[in-house]
């Protein structure tokens, strides 16, 4: 049974920082590609970042020099570095399995003052 729980969300002040954990089992992680997607009350859900297999990465233009996406295969797990954070990255911020319906539960990323 394919799993992804994500982690590390929390409440920071602007300028702060936070590291997302994805934490997968059930499927061979290392070939896998993998996206961190988010969703902000009353918005549709974006792509935040993805990493395939081989480690080339993409990212939105509004995350691009702040976020940083990475993975630790032997851990099958997937992270998300974000930095400067400002209150329009407030948000659920999901896992998922590139080109499948496989998601975690979400963790709440709250940036505010």
């Amino acid at each position: 049974q394919v799993q992804l729980v994500e982690s590390g969300g929390g409440l920071v002040q602007p300028g702060g920082s936070l590291r997302l954990s994805c934490a997968t089992s059930g499927r061979s992680f290392s070939v896998l590609a993998m996206g961190w997607y988010r969703q902000a009350p009353g918005k549709e859900r974006e792509l935040v970042a993805r990493i395939r297999s081989g480690g080339s990465t993409d990212y939105a233009d509004s995350v691009k020099g702040r976020f940083t996406i990475s993975r630790n295969n032997a851990k099958n797990t997937v992270y998300l570095q974000m930095n400067s954070l400002q209150p329009e990255d407030t948000a659920v911020y999901y896992c998922n399995i590139w080109a499948t319906n496989y998601w975690g539960p979400g963790t709440q990323v709250t940036v505010s003052s």
